[in-house]
């Protein structure tokens, strides 16, 4: 088999190990899973609103999923443990599931789309896009969508700064499928650029050093000068006595 082949096998392994973790820990709000191949086996962590649904009393819920996982998908040396999600408002998974819930309880959809759009905005998401598709009020099909704040719908961005979840609410008419799209609030788009200042110029000290010695020299030629300018005044006042003592001299 070849190293393609074998991608591919295993990611359709995982994306069936998705599906079937999602349904059976739905009661605890699942909200993602990830899958870890270590030299000791096969790490599993599943992200959960509850986790202590998907533990269950002395980890027999959890022990029952890791052998269900093992016997089904082939998995050897299998961990499996759950953890909390930080912040459930914006996790996608369990916000479609939430909508979906609410559907069947028989919520208006106008009225589960704006709540749960509002809640998730509350929360700091930086955009969201909810979608509401399927027989909402007659016989034919309907797609109603709720957005607020910023969305990529395609490219690079969408890619890597949309987090998607679906869920789907299972009623008499049929089914409606929900899917919910929310940007993080961490999201930093591409044309989002930050000027950073100039830095203003270090002044060293060498040269407020040679400023305090330039200061000193002028002083010192300052109080040079004065001393030159007393003296010659000194000298032109004795010059004058003398000459004033010598015309006395003559005069006599």
């Amino acid at each position: 088999m070849t190293i393609v082949k074998e991608m591919i096998k295993e990611r359709v392994r995982r994306a069936q190990v998705h599906d079937y973790v999602q349904k059976k820990t739905s009661r605890a709000g699942f909200g993602g899973l990830s899958i870890q191949r270590t030299p000791l086996g096969t790490h599993v962590r599943i992200a959960a609103e509850r986790p202590g649904l998907v533990i269950g009393r002395k980890g027999s819920d959890i022990q029952r999923l890791t052998e269900e996982l093992e016997r089904k998908f082939g998995y050897e040396n299998l961990q499996v443990e759950a953890g909390e999600v930080n912040n459930f408002a914006l996790n996608p998974l369990i916000m479609a599931a939430k909508v979906a819930n609410a559907l069947e309880r028989g919520w208006n959809y106008r009225r589960a789309g704006n709540s749960m759009l509002q809640r998730i905005m509350d929360s700091g998401a930086r955009g969201c896009q909810i979608t509401i598709a399927g027989k909402l009020t007659g016989l034919r099909h309907r797609t109603e969508k709720f957005l607020s704040g910023h969305i990529k719908f395609c490219g690079e961005t969408a890619l890597e700064l949309m987090d998607v979840g679906i869920a789907q609410a299972k009623l008499k008419p049929g089914t409606i499928g929900v899917k919910v799209a929310i940007m993080r609030p961490d999201a930093k788009l591409p044309d989002e650029i930050e000027v950073t200042p100039i830095p203003e110029p270090v002044v060293e000290v060498k040269e407020e050093e040679s400023t305090d010695e330039a200061e000193e020299e002028t002083t010192e030629e300052v109080k040079e000068e004065k001393t030159e300018d007393t003296k010659v005044e000194k000298k032109a006042k004795t010059d004058k006595k003398e000459k004033k003592s010598e015309k006395k001299g003559d005069d006599k």
